[in-house]
């Protein structure tokens, strides 16, 4: 790593091997429990893919990782393929694996600017502004390391454990060392905040991610290293699985991207 590269890209970056192979190492700075966060491992997925699309005008709209097992700390593969590449749109999938073991399969889109219908029935909630929140309290004792990589500004719902009546939870975030916001980012994003579920229960819980996509909502342009406001909700649990649906905004309001996951409930022991 130069001393210019950002801890982020560091963690996410990738050696190109030929016909369509990545090699990069997971790092523990972005785990969480046992493993790596869902998001940061999507995020270094669809670095794969978004090198070998090779286009930056065709940027990502849609990812969708479904997640097999949990890696090691180490070197990992990622096999990326272009499906079929359109005139204005690319499909892709991709499969991350460590020592031959398959531990996650993936699908992504990436298109050009198109022409459509232009409208938001989403707005962003009202919030203070992040710089008038008190930064939340992330002791390392309690935490994982995965969280010490932010700064949370909590602003809608409750905290974890509060045992609320709703699962609904949010607020602003940004990394703790400023960096661009670009589809890599807001990957990343998309399974940074402590879950929803969390502020329903009154005592720990693991939730990992069984499948998460993100639809990537603003036109695809790296924006400068700003807050983003971030919404998310889990409305169903059953047979052992949550969902979460999440919102993610720019400070401006707006949507940059929208996600949903699903994960499998687990009581902490």
């Amino acid at each position: 790593m130069t001393t210019t590269e950002h801890l982020f890209d560091a963690g996410t970056a990738l050696e190109p091997l030929g016909d369509g192979r990545y090699r990069g190492d997971v790092d523990t700075r972005w785990w969480v429990e046992k493993g790596p966060n869902g998001g940061y491992l999507a995020a270094v997925i669809l670095r794969a893919l978004t090198l070998e699309v090779n286009d930056p005008q065709r940027t990502p709209r849609s990812l969708t990782v479904h997640y097999v097992a949990r890696p090691a700390e180490g070197t990992v593969e990622v096999d990326a393929t272009l499906e079929r590449v359109g005139r204005s749109m690319s499909a892709t999938t991709a499969r991350l694996s460590q020592n031959g073991e398959l531990l996650a399969t993936a699908q992504a889109a990436f298109s050009t600017p198109r022409n459509g219908p232009a409208f938001d029935d989403n707005p962003a909630p009202p919030t203070p502004q992040p710089e008038e929140i008190p930064a939340l309290d992330v002791p390392k004792e309690t935490f994982p390391p995965f969280a010490w990589n932010f700064d949370y500004r909590w602003a809608i719902g409750n905290l974890p454990y509060s045992g609320s009546e709703r699962a609904v939870t949010g607020g602003w975030i940004r990394l703790t060392e400023p960096r661009p916001l670009d589809p890599l980012l807001l990957t990343t994003y998309a399974d940074g905040w402590p879950p929803a579920v969390f502020s329903r229960r009154q005592t720990p819980a693991l939730v990992p991610t069984i499948d998460l996509t993100v639809h990537f909502r603003g036109s695809g342009e790296v924006r400068p290293p700003d807050w983003t406001l971030m919404r998310f909700e889990t409305t169903v649990g059953a047979g052992g699985f949550i969902e979460e649906d999440g919102y993610i905004w720019s400070r401006d309001g707006v949507l940059l991207a929208q996600s949903r996951q699903l994960a499998l409930y687990q009581e902490r022991r």
